[in-house]
């Protein structure tokens, strides 16, 4: 390892945390410095090649969804024409999306996110990277959940005592309670995932049911009932990937795990006391908070999607498409669908669904050929990634979580470590368990002209 992928490894850590602690990353000059961030590590990622004498790139087909819909976004401004608007204003360039600007803008974000994946992808080359990305995510998620849990008690309705109106219901560092509870089913899944197969040293193992406990109360207390469901929807998956059809006696087990770990949360959810997610389920979706009456709001996106089929409204234009067919009263603002999968066919038509259904194809086939990994670390990780992703899927059916920067990022990682966990690496003899399989498969980082280098083959 050279000093500048060490240094491309540090920085990618430190996007993931610095994202997640400044708000989730929603405000603009925020995002700006995340773009800030991404322009350094692609500069690191240059003279890395440059220095070494080998380009590397990563062949992973979770790229080819991300960047086809930013050329897509772009596709959907160029100009088709003009047009003369009803106040006589003439020469209106006529395009796909009804609102360039924001199309555009969601391009760029898109083309930023789409690179932060491929450079993750390229560095998580080794064996000992993987487990170290997997340690720091947990170390974070535990710190991270102790903090939102003080936070709820000392200074509910204000991040870090300074940010905070009455409009919105914040919790941890996310102006949005919904997308603090989505980020936590991410990281509660790597832990989750190496306990369920047996990845986790004894000695260890009592630390690691500490942080999934810790995670799953501040979830909890997040009063997000999307959250509640996509994680029981976790842990499910994740009993029906690690068991076997022989395994009866093993499901029992993991059910009765399961039912330990959700308890001890109730638990020190009800211990620390206020609103959580379970005296919230009752609640029905008619409430008259724009934020949980979600009925009217997918009425109105079928209805976009009615009237901009095939091309759809235009990707990052939902907000205006909803105002042109809002039969309600107007007053409140509706920015997303509240269901990522009506928006993006809202967004992007036929072509969304599409591109959109290609990506959950390769997940599922990824998830489930690397959650039968022989080399049981591997394993863990490739059953908790498919299974904390499978978790943000079913919490996008109520929520627009991965519209926030940081989950997408958390996303990505989680995707890129799928994607890791059915490599071949030089240092696998140091694992947990070596994978003795007889057939090697290439990895997806290929190097391209110069010298060659060993993570640049088959890893």
């Amino acid at each position: 390892m050279t000093r500048l992928s060490k240094a491309a490894f540090f920085l990618i850590c430190l996007t993931i945390i610095v994202t997640t602690m400044l708000y989730g990353t929603v405000h603009q000059p925020i995002i700006a410095l995340f773009y800030l961030l991404i322009g350094v590590l692609l500069i690191v990622w240059a003279a890395d090649g440059w220095f070494s004498g080998t380009t590397r790139y990563s062949r992973s087909l979770f790229q080819v969804p991300l960047f086809a819909f930013a050329v897509y976004a772009f596709i959907q401004i160029i100009p088709l024409g003009s047009s003369t608007d009803p106040t006589g204003i003439a020469n209106i360039p006529r395009t796909i999306s009804i609102e360039p600007f924001a199309t555009q803008m969601t391009a760029v974000h898109l083309i930023a996110l789409g690179m932060f994946f491929a450079v993750i992808l390229i560095y998580l080359d080794s064996a000992e990277r993987l487990r170290r990305l997997v340690t720091v995510l947990i170390v974070f998620g535990f710190l991270y959940a102790f903090y939102a849990i003080l936070q709820s008690v000392l200074s509910p309705t204000h991040i870090y005592g300074i940010y905070g109106n009455g409009n919105l219901t914040p919790f941890g560092s996310f102006v949005n309670r919904h997308n603090f509870a989505a980020y936590m089913e991410m990281l509660i899944s790597i832990p989750l995932g190496l306990l369920f197969v047996g990845a986790v040293k004894p000695d260890k193992r009592l630390l690691y049911i500490i942080a999934v406990v810790l995670m799953t109360s501040s979830l909890l207390l997040s009063s997000s009932r999307g959250g509640l469901v996509a994680l029981l929807a976790e842990i499910i998956f994740l009993v029906i990937l690690t068991t076997g059809e022989k395994g009866s006696r093993k499901i029992f087990l993991k059910i009765v795990l399961s039912l330990l770990l959700v308890a001890a949360a109730v638990g020190g959810a009800i211990f620390v006391g206020g609103d959580t997610s379970l005296t919230r389920i009752a609640e029905t979706a008619s409430s008259q908070d724009v934020t949980s009456s979600r009925t009217h709001i997918w009425k109105v996106s079928l209805e976009i999607i009615k009237n901009n089929l095939p091309f759809g409204a235009g990707i990052g234009a939902y907000a205006q498409a909803y105002t042109q067919h809002d039969t309600a009263s107007g007053m409140d603002l509706v920015e997303q669908a509240h269901n990522d999968y009506l928006q993006i066919i809202a967004d992007a038509g036929i072509i969304g669904a599409i591109i959109g259904a290609l990506f959950l194809f390769w997940l599922f086939r990824t998830g489930l050929r690397n959650s039968r990994r022989q080399n049981i670390f591997r394993r863990g990780i490739a059953v908790g990634a498919f299974a904390g992703c499978l978790a943000v899927l079913v919490h996008s059916l109520f929520d627009f979580v991965l519209h926030t920067t940081a989950i997408s990022i958390l996303f990505l990682t989680l995707l890129a470590m799928l994607e890791a966990s059915g490599r071949k690496f030089d240092d696998d003899i140091t694992d947990f368990d070596a994978d003795r399989s007889k057939h090697r498969r290439r990895a997806s980082v290929t190097p391209i002209g110069g010298r060659s280098r060993s993570s640049g083959g088959e890893v």
